[in-house]
């Protein structure tokens, strides 16, 4: 069954009404998408391989404790604590497990997406862990647009795609939720110049814009879905915690992926044998 209206926080909000929020804006958030139960596999899988960077750590004598009690909003940051530039600022290939797929093909979130991109849905080949450690330079993100992160972002704002972004933590200004500058998807894709970790975009493309700027804070559960040439930025953490987060994007299978990895159908109503249909396939697949 479709999803046609969503209950999130005891008010009725239609798919529709979120679709054109994203078109106005650039951008919709679906509060309470994810069941409690896929958050938990995700942070299982995040334990797990915490636990293998542990491991890993204690075998090479980087650490003389493991932390095994710690939780995940710790742990790493105890684990690098003495050599934190060493830290990974995310896990991509490592995906394939899992306890990531009621995430990346949640029968929910692909009937929403459905209504914006057709019955041809494609996992782009995109798909990322992010754990924002706290006071962490390579964790500031800059102003951007996805798109600028290619080196043909006019084709690639052509693609009919959207982004999606959860958290595992609630996210808020002190541990660096994400900060959106509404309507900016309309622009085009703009300059962008390099800075010590990230892109960011040209000045005066952003100077006149930021006064509008809006600060987008989540609770494990919702999920936001955004354009992909959004202005958009993830604040410092300054908190004493780790802030995870998941990011993700859809494409229109029909369309290439102008990438040589070929990524994997989500949803075909034509060929739907063609899907990933359980957890047990998309563990033994890969970032191709």
């Amino acid at each position: 069954m479709e999803w046609e209206v969503l209950i999130m926080n005891d008010v009725n909000v239609s798919v529709s009404e979120l679709l054109d929020h994203f078109e106005t804006e650039g951008y919709c958030i679906i509060r309470n998408l994810l069941d409690p139960s896929v958050i938990e596999d995700l942070r299982l899988e995040i334990e797990q391989m915490v636990e293998e960077y542990a491991q890993k750590l204690l075998a090479d004598h980087k650490t003389i404790d493991s932390y095994p009690n710690d939780p995940i909003e710790k742990r790493l940051m105890r684990l690098f604590e003495n050599h934190l530039s060493e830290a990974p600022s995310m896990f991509r290939k490592q995906l394939h497990r899992e306890g990531f797929y009621g995430l990346f093909f949640n029968r929910g979130l692909l009937d929403i997406v459905e209504k914006k991109l057709g019955e041809e849905i494609l996992l782009y080949p995109n798909y990322t862990l992010r754990p924002k450690i706290p006071e962490m330079e390579a964790g500031r993100v800059l102003w951007h647009q996805d798109a600028g992160y290619t080196g043909n972002g006019e084709e690639v704002a052509q693609l009919r795609m959207v982004n999606l972004w959860t958290p595992l933590v609630k996210v808020n200004v002190e541990n660096g939720c994400m900060q959106f500058i509404p309507g900016t998807h309309k622009l085009g894709a703009v300059p962008h110049v390099e800075k010590t970790y990230y892109l960011e975009i040209a000045e005066e493309e952003l100077q006149p814009r930021l006064k509008d700027a809006i600060n987008v804070e989540l609770n494990p559960g919702d999920v936001v879905m955004f354009h992909n040439l959004l202005f958009h930025q993830g604040l410092p953490n300054h908190s004493d915690h780790i802030r995870w987060s998941l990011d993700w994007r859809y494409l229109d299978a029909t369309q290439p992926t102008l990438r040589k990895e070929k990524g994997h159908i989500a949803r075909s109503r034509s060929h739907p044998e063609k899907e990933v249909h359980n957890k047990q396939a998309w563990a033994q697949l890969s970032l191709t």
